[in-house]
């Protein structure tokens, strides 16, 4: 009885470690720039604020960077778009956990003077 009892309280403490984590939507926000401009801004803004660029793929317009101190946080940015307009998606983890979207407004706001200094 006591075995019985100690698995069920096991298999309890162990459902309870297996809930799945809720993902907090991206930030967006749409530029009138081409996507590569972008991008490209996207970059050197995370790198000015001590991010290191870990993957970067201009073609699929992805880009991935992490903080270079503690605590690890982790960026993923998506552009998209066409022509001279753009949309930029940003998500942030920390630890494995998402971050919330209002935590990335600071950067959207340094992305957009990058590309207005471009102008």
């Amino acid at each position: 009885m006591s075995r019985l009892l100690c698995l069920l309280l096991l298999s309890l403490l162990l459902a309870g470690c297996a809930t799945p984590v809720t993902r907090e939507p991206p930030r967006e926000l749409d530029f009138a720039y081409a996507p590569e401009a972008t991008l490209r801004a996207s970059a050197q803004v995370l790198m000015a604020n001590g991010y290191v660029v870990r993957h970067a793929d201009a073609d699929l317009g992805r880009l991935e960077a992490v903080f270079s101190r503690w605590p690890g946080y982790r960026v993923l940015v998506e552009v998209s778009g066409e022509g001279e307009q753009s949309r930029v998606s940003l998500a942030a983890t920390r630890g494995g956990r998402p971050l919330p979207p209002q935590t990335l407004d600071r950067l959207l706001v340094e992305m957009q003077d990058q590309l207005g200094m471009w102008r």
